[in-house]
């Protein structure tokens, strides 16, 4: 559990930030919230569309998680690059140095490695330089977070503030698991692999930005293909942002994408719950244990994700 005054080692994983302005107010909007900041070298680095090379983004979290100063490691930014260094991680020393681990979007590969590896709960949330510093920061991101991070009380409920959409039953039924999961890309572009995403008996997290429809669709067919939809024992939808039909005429609405290859399976879901790219977003403890009630259209994570 965090604590004001705790030390967090800001890291970037993925891609870069091209301006040292918004590294710096990053750092603030973290003392902001009560804590003291470290900026992993990596953080200045650019490669590209990457935030430095390989050995130096990997090196920057296995340095925090083996620094017993680091209290927590929150990522700077998603964009592209974090799969590269799962295999570059000492999952010896940081399954022995659990600590608060934040991000999302392209971090989803990152959460998969150390809940499935290293055997720790880590938080699907927003991060410095992406929401912290926007002038438009909600306050309910900001709660969430704060609630999600410092108390060792079970979040409950995760419900919309009344601006959302409300979270609906897709598919009706109660389901109890673990929540897995995160960016759809993220997910897929692991099947294969030794950090392929196991839902057996799970809750799965689904969510993505700038994906047209049929890529959604293509998604989630590997998914089915793969038995990872039949495993899990429920589904909660996020929010799949910011994209536009390349053809208007072969248009198919999400909603109708959505339903033709998660509906058949007759499991608990919901969609508009509020984590992903948009406005708000939830901080979810993955590895925590969850429960969809379908006949109340609620999301109740039923412990912390963080010990007192």
């Amino acid at each position: 559990m965090l604590r004001e005054g705790d030390t967090i080692g800001m890291v970037a994983p993925a891609g870069p930030v091209t301006e040292r302005e918004q590294i710096e107010k990053a750092v603030s909007a973290i003392e902001e919230l009560g804590f003291r900041v470290i900026v992993g070298p990596g953080c200045y680095e650019k490669w590209g569309y990457l935030a430095g090379s390989d050995a130096v983004r990997a090196r920057d979290i296995n340095a925090f998680f083996a620094n017993p100063e680091v209290d927590g490691i929150f990522c700077m930014r998603g964009g592209n690059g974090s799969p590269r260094i799962m295999d570059k991680l000492d999952l010896k020393t940081i399954s022995r140095n659990p600590k608060v681990f934040l991000g999302y979007s392209d971090i989803t590969s990152l959460h998969l490695v150390l809940n499935h590896k290293a055997h720790f709960m880590t938080f699907h949330g927003p991060m410095p330089t992406t929401e912290f510093i926007k002038p438009d920061f909600a306050e309910y991101a900001r709660e969430q977070l704060v609630r999600a991070l410092m108390s060792p009380e079970p979040l409950g409920e995760i419900a919309s503030p009344d601006s959302a959409p409300p979270i609906e039953t897709m598919s009706p039924g109660n389901a109890e698991g673990e929540l897995v999961g995160g960016n759809l890309a993220l997910i897929c572009a692991l099947m294969g692999t030794p950090f392929e995403i196991d839902t057996r008996g799970k809750i799965l997290l689904l969510e993505d930005i700038y994906e047209e429809n049929y890529r959604v669709d293509r998604l989630l067919t590997q998914l089915r293909l793969a038995g990872k939809l039949e495993e899990a024992a429920g589904i909660v939808i996020g929010e799949f942002t910011e994209w536009e039909p390349e053809e208007e005429r072969n248009y198919l609405p999400i909603e109708d994408v959505l339903e033709s290859i998660l509906l058949p399976y007759n499991k608990p879901i919901l969609k508009n719950v509020c984590f992903g790219h948009g406005k708000y977003k939830a901080t979810l403890p993955l590895g925590a244990l969850a429960q969809i009630d379908g006949s109340r259209s609620r999301l109740v994570v039923l412990e912390s994700g963080v010990v007192a």
